[in-house]
């Protein structure tokens, strides 16, 4: 059988006992050479001291090399036994957790994410189950966010679309008489349909990393007082107020504008729907090389145990009046991901009752 198709067990073993082999081979061989003549010379030592070995000195000669062979047997037997028997321990010792984790692995394959690689001796096979492990609490991570994901964008769906089939059936039996209202209404779901469609898209384009960013200088002091009043103009009324807090000798930003203009108008629209009154405010910043920009509301704000989950898909804290005001859970998800392609990094604080903050980095140019 050729070595390449021996098992990693078999490889440890043949090699442990290739290095007993050499080890004794080399012991036997200088043992062999050496010996009889250091015996011969021990022999002439005790003739110069006066001991008369003439008559005995052949046969006390073959009788060492006779003991010393038969020892040598012995020793090479009981090692080559021992040897054999600690290497092959030692083998299985070092391989059980490699076929442990194939197993799990043969699992994890089949579906069973729960499976873990149990805790090993060794510390280096340790150390790949501790990795090994992550690995699989990852990928039980991943598809539970995929069943997440999936019952979510049917019931985003599903939604929608019962509202048109009830409206179409409707119409078409004569138990609703057309109106503008109507048509008005098969619109809107047709366009929150729409507007599902394309956030989906763009957040599945930007987490591959598919969406160019055209990074350039941009005046964040110029763009916030742009983006101030296009809001202040064609959506807000007098209440709640928008605000800007900039200083002036603001450093120029790289961003793509229209990628960063995505962004500041989710984060606006997003305090928009919690905030019925008060404030909305625009805020930048330099701080550790970066400039931060924020928007700060004083709306309802989010509570403790839902802030970790704000940027995950479909996330709502008030799931009835969010799908009433047309949002899909995906814009949060769709920032973070456009600010980090941007080299940033993107946070919320919050407070239930009294406001949230939610601000993010871009590289100064």
């Amino acid at each position: 059988m050729s070595i390449t198709k021996l098992g990693l067990r078999e490889r440890l073993f043949l090699s442990h006992l290739v290095v007993m082999v050499v080890g004794i081979a080399t012991l036997v061989a200088i043992g062999k050479f050496y010996s009889p003549r250091l015996f011969v010379l021990y022999l002439q030592q005790m003739e110069f001291s006066g001991v008369n070995l003439v008559f005995v000195r052949r046969r006390l000669l073959e009788g060492f090399e006779s003991a010393w062979s038969r020892g040598a047997l012995w020793s090479v037997v009981v090692g080559i036994v021992a040897a054999g028997g600690l290497s092959y321990w030692l083998s299985k010792l070092i391989t059980q957790p490699l076929i442990q984790m194939e197993r799990v692995t043969r699992k994890l394959a089949a579906g069973e994410l729960e499976e873990r690689v149990p805790k090993s001796e060794i510390p280096e096979v340790n150390r790949l189950a501790l990795s090994f492990n992550r690995m699989a609490t990852n990928l039980e991570g991943v598809e539970q966010r995929r069943r997440e994901l999936i019952g979510d964008l049917t019931h985003e769906l599903r939604t929608p679309l019962t509202i048109v089939q009830g409206y179409l059936e409707g119409l078409s039996d004569g138990t609703i008489e057309p109106s503008v209202a109507i048509y008005q209404r098969l619109a809107h779901e047709t366009e929150r349909l729409r507007h599902l469609v394309n956030d989906l898209q763009e957040l599945s384009q930007a987490e591959a990393g598919y969406l160019p960013i055209r990074s350039q200088p941009v005046d964040v002091r110029s763009y916030l007082e742009t983006l101030r009043q296009t809001f202040a103009e064609q959506v807000l009324d007098d209440d709640p107020v928008l605000c800007l807090d900039c200083p002036p000798d603001l450093p120029l930003v790289l961003a793509d504008p229209e990628r960063l203009e995505q962004v500041m108008v989710n984060l606006l629209g997003n305090a928009l729907r919690h905030t019925e009154h008060g404030t909305i405010t625009l805020q930048a910043w330099t701080e550790g090389g970066l400039v931060w920009i924020a928007v700060q509301d004083t709306g309802e704000g989010i509570s403790d145990e839902d802030l970790p989950h704000v940027f995950d898909r479909f996330w709502r804290a008030d799931r009835s009046r969010d799908r009433n005001s047309g949002g899909t859970g995906i814009g949060l998800a769709i920032s973070r991901r456009l600010v980090e392609l941007h080299g940033g990094s993107i946070h919320v604080e919050s407070e239930l009752g009294k406001g949230s903050t939610f601000h993010f980095s871009l590289p100064i140019a």
